[in-house]
């Protein structure tokens, strides 16, 4: 099982609807609503906030990659 994985099951029936919402959205390329910002010295990865839960994903013409997942803390990024 790898970490992303590992870490959606740690998750609350209710957080893992949200997150699991807002991946689907995000490997269909459809950004509406979503909390979503450039990360600095990175020209093609991004992150979604969704409530305390961050998604970092890497956006390049061909495919959508989910690098990693987790709570906000002071070792998100």
């Amino acid at each position: 099982m790898d970490k992303i994985s590992k870490f959606l099951t740690k998750l609350g029936s209710k957080e893992r609807l949200r997150v699991d919402n807002a991946v689907e959205q995000i490997l269909n390329r459809n950004f509406t609503n979503l909390d979503i910002k450039k990360l600095q010295g990175n020209s093609d990865t991004f992150r979604v906030r969704v409530g305390e839960i961050r998604i970092k994903f890497k956006l390049t013409k061909e495919k959508v990659i989910i690098l990693s997942t987790g709570k906000r803390d002071d070792n998100t990024y």
